[in-house]
């Protein structure tokens, strides 16, 4: 069997990002010949004219994928965020047009959660500080403002995959451990969940946020709440630069009501190394400015490249949706004797049946089929027979509300 109906060698994929080798190696170690690596991210006026005859894309969170870019994509199957968030693509569009999008949510989740706990203990003991000085060529030795982690409260607000890995480190350190999250989570080892967040801001030596990139998360952390922190408490941002107002945050810096910081991300950041940055957060004492490297470790790049490669390959090669943000979840195993054809389509009624009575009424006979749905769109895998396939390809062109077509092998 075929793994794919088309030329492998006629299948343009396109990494952008300084992807890692190790999905662009997935790809060639197959047959695929037509895989393109550029270094950085792409404008949406850049992307629109290399997207043209791309039907895999992958980036990083820089790249922008916009309405006018997918609908500058007619032949694009696929997107892969090497990330962990997908804030950076219109899913609805994707939706709209059949793209399925997918990321790798947990593949950097203890590269981040070491970074958090890192910041933890050069805030505690003021190294930033003493660090700058004794570049200066001063000698800053002084136990005054210096802390030990153990014994300390950290304070998570959010709870998931990061967050709760934070938590169990934290906890080996020796700390106490508290969170808050909107939804019901299991704490794990001794941590304790409070009822709002505000329990957890007031009775926290460390804050550190881990919630995603929303409207409801836009300066989750303000003024107001600014002023329940207990005094001296240090705050950490290595989730989404919107989540903190950094002109509220550097005010309670600079009157000393918070004793520190470290963010990792920020509202505006630079397109690429080199570019100019400005925030309000420079120059103040025992903050910690670092370029969204979260993630950013060898180990993390490899777990990244391998979990969304494959997912792009699976989808590519079999149909299998599992992991998608746009088109339902689906995996079936392949079918000897077959050709599958997949259907992408507007989640309205009626869609399953027609598909069913034009290939009965025309003799085509589906060996196996699977529906899936969500709110906006429905996928469908049909294996049939082979003979009859292009038949049945030509057919479920014209039912109602049609999005993408394709015939896998």
């Amino acid at each position: 069997m075929s793994a794919t109906s088309y030329p492998k060698d006629k299948i343009n994929i396109l990494f952008l990002e300084n992807i890692s080798p190790i999905a662009v190696q997935l790809f060639r170690d197959n047959g695929y010949t037509q895989v393109q690596q550029l270094a950085g991210a792409l404008g949406e006026a850049e992307l629109i004219e290399a997207i043209k005859h791309v039907h895999l894309l992958g980036i990083r969170s820089k790249t922008h994928i916009s309405e006018r870019v997918l609908q500058a994509a007619p032949r694009l199957q696929a997107i892969g965020c090497f990330c962990i968030g997908v804030n950076q693509v219109d899913l609805e569009a994707a939706a709209r047009h059949g793209v399925s999008v997918f990321n790798a949510p947990y593949s950097n989740t203890r590269s981040v959660a070491e970074l958090v706990l890192g910041l933890s203990v050069m805030l505690l003991r003021r190294v930033i500080d003493k660090h700058t000085a004794a570049h200066k060529g001063i000698w800053l030795k002084d136990a005054r403002g210096s802390h030990e982690l153990r014994g300390k409260t950290m304070g998570l607000i959010g709870y998931g995959n990061i967050g709760s890995q934070v938590s169990v480190i934290a906890e080996a350190l020796g700390m106490k451990v508290l969170y808050y999250d909107q939804e019901t989570k299991l704490p794990l080892g001794n941590a304790r969940a409070c009822a709002t967040m505000e329990a957890v801001l007031s009775e926290s030596d460390i804050v550190s946020l881990h919630v995603p990139g929303t409207a409801h998360t836009r300066n989750l952390i303000h003024a107001g709440n600014l002023q329940q922190f207990k005094k001296g408490t240090m705050l950490i941002n290595c989730s989404r630069g919107e989540v903190v107002d950094l002109e509220a945050l550097a005010a309670a810096l600079a009157s000393g009501h918070l004793g520190g910081a470290a963010a990792d991300v920020f509202p505006l950041e630079p397109e690429k190394n080199g570019d100019p940055f400005q925030t309000p957060l420079q120059g103040l004492p025992n903050v910690i400015l670092t370029p969204h490297i979260g993630g950013s470790t060898e180990e993390a790049q490899v777990n990244i490249g391998e979990d969304v490669g494959q997912k792009l390959f699976q989808y590519l090669e079999k149909g299998v949706s599992y992991g998608s943000h746009t088109v339902p979840p689906i995996s079936l195993p392949p079918m000897d004797g077959t050709h599958r054809i997949l259907h992408i389509h507007n989640n309205v009624p009626g869609v399953l049946s027609e598909i069913n009575t034009l290939l009965a009424d025309n003799g085509v006979n589906i060996e196996g089929q699977y529906l899936k749905t969500n709110d906006r769109i429905g996928y469908v895998v049909l294996d049939v027979n082979r003979q009859l396939s292009q038949q049945a390809i030509t057919l479920l062109r014209n039912v109602k509300g049609t999005i993408k077509l394709r015939l896998l092998y």
